[in-house]
């Protein structure tokens, strides 16, 4: 048995190690037996990393802006062993449509490229994140030779809910255990979030915030650089129902989700440009903010006044900042050949006015001065904004989703919104303790029963209550 790890590199909390509940221990005991049907050896520990539904603040946490998500229930375990017979990761998944992989040199997996893909990346180049995530930080002496590990999950894939991050922060997770490499929470959120941009999107660290620091019964208000967590404690009577639009959508497999960050930075550029300042150094929304040392409501007048609402060419840009497309390219990651065109007063607007909505989440929540029902009115108009937002100024909804959050308002939804990236993916929506039941089974009829695509589908794996639970364990075989 590996010992625990009390230790941090830089003081915070590190990961707990749990004895399973009875729900998770045959979950433990199935992955057990496939991991010994693949290998013909005991795994020695395993780690369990949860989902997460963002409850509010879409596409801002990689502009440097606060987000309120909270971990669910749903997770990715992976069950786990040291090899010193060779030198290979060799992985495998309960689920038979995801193929067992199979690299022969596990720490050439540190140079190893991950975001060359067309069809969408495969699953286990996920995992390959995290582990070459884990390679990188820790010391050479304490890297295992080998790694046997099996994965099962039961968060659903494409739908927004952090199925990938999960898998990243698990793969890390485990690495740097079996290594008894010591790190804290925040760290392994931290490299986790670095790790995942090797598969090609640049995500801004919300999901894998939430899958270390999540606590059960509350949810997170997520700060950035530094990463910090702080408990936001949502009303006894609410309840967030998650519920899937049935259109998936992988960020890895399009451009659109790394358009959208180009677009924040180069709003955030000729933003610098216009009132001044020295844009070169400046890569998200919030720098231009604190170099302004503006309001949230003031940076969101500035994007009115100095960022025109036709969409901005290529050509456009370099003049405004007075560069070339190399330098543009090679400061902003903007192709020197693009046709492309940006929107940039709309996703400034969306990033600043959403940003403002998580911090009146937090302080309605926190409120003494509110009654219930006034509080859970303010709570579904700052949601039911969101997605106005998401789907006009960051148009990255999708038409299913609207239906369906029209189909949860129409049912009795205080509020709902988008979660997640979008373009696909879930809806989160508020209700009440006494009204959940009923507003599950509505909204399956209202949206599910007469729609082609949910035939034969198990509807309670797509539309469910949630709660806020803990974030990522280890566990032990007994």
């Amino acid at each position: 048995m590996l010992a625990a790890q009390n230790g941090s590199l830089i003081g915070g909390e590190t990961i707990s190690i749990l004895k399973p509940d009875e729900r998770l221990k045959a979950r433990l005991n199935a992955l057990a037996s496939h991991f010994r049907s693949r290998f013909q050896r005991e795994p020695s520990f395993l780690v369990r990393v949860p989902g997460r539904v963002n409850l509010i603040g879409e596409h801002v946490d990689y502009c440097g802006y606060s987000v309120c998500p909270m971990a669910i229930e749903q997770d990715v375990l992976v069950a786990v062993c040291r090899s010193d017979d060779d030198d290979a990761l060799r992985l495998t998944n309960v689920d038979s449509k995801y193929q067992d992989y199979l690299h022969n040199d596990l720490q050439e997996i540190r140079e190893f490229r991950l975001d060359d893909h067309t069809l969408g990346p495969a699953w286990y180049k996920y995992f390959l994140c995290g582990v070459k995530g884990a390679l990188e930080v820790i010391p050479e002496k304490r890297r295992p030779r080998g790694v046997l590990a099996a994965v099962c999950g039961n968060i659903p894939p494409n739908a927004g809910l952090s199925s990938s991050s999960a898998l990243v922060s698990a793969a890390l997770l485990a690495t740097v255990h079996a290594s008894q490499h010591e790190m804290s929470k925040e760290d392994m959120a931290t490299v986790s979030a670095s790790a995942e941009r090797y598969i090609g999107t640049q995500g801004g660290g919300m999901d894998q915030a939430i899958a270390f620091l999540g606590k059960a019964g509350s949810a997170k208000l997520i700060e950035f650089n530094p990463l910090r967590g702080f408990d936001v404690t949502l009303p006894d009577d609410a309840v967030f129902v998650i519920a899937h639009s049935l259109a998936d959508h992988n960020k890895a497999a399009t451009n659109d989700f790394n358009t959208r960050v180009l677009e924040c930075r180069l709003a955030a550029q000729v933003m610098a440009r216009r009132r001044g300042l020295e844009w070169h150094s400046v890569q998200k929304l919030i720098d231009v903010q604190q170099l302004l040392g503006a309001s949230l409501e003031e940076m969101a007048a500035i994007v009115s006044r100095e960022l025109h609402e036709p969409p901005y060419e290529h050509k456009e840009i370099c003049q405004i900042l007075d560069t070339t497309p190399e330098e543009l390219n090679r400061i902003s990651k903007v192709p020197v050949d693009t046709t492309q065109k940006f929107k940039l007063r709309q996703r400034a607007l969306h990033v600043f006015e959403e940003a403002a909505r998580v911090l009146s989440f937090r302080s309605v929540c926190e409120s003494k001065d509110l009654d219930a029902a006034d509080r859970l009115r303010q709570l579904g108009n700052l949601m039911s904004s969101s997605h106005s937002s998401l789907q006009s100024l960051y148009e990255c909804s999708h038409p299913r989703i609207d239906v369906l959050v029209e189909a949860a308002n129409a049912c009795g939804a205080l509020g709902a919104r988008l979660t997640g990236a979008g373009w696909g993916g879930c809806v989160v929506a508020m209700t009440t303790n006494d009204r959940v039941e009923d507003f599950v089974e509505n909204l399956k009829k209202k949206f599910y029963h007469n729609d082609e695509c949910a035939k034969g589908l198990d509807l309670m794996r797509y539309v469910f209550p949630t709660e806020p639970k803990n974030g990522a364990s280890i566990h032990y075989f007994q």
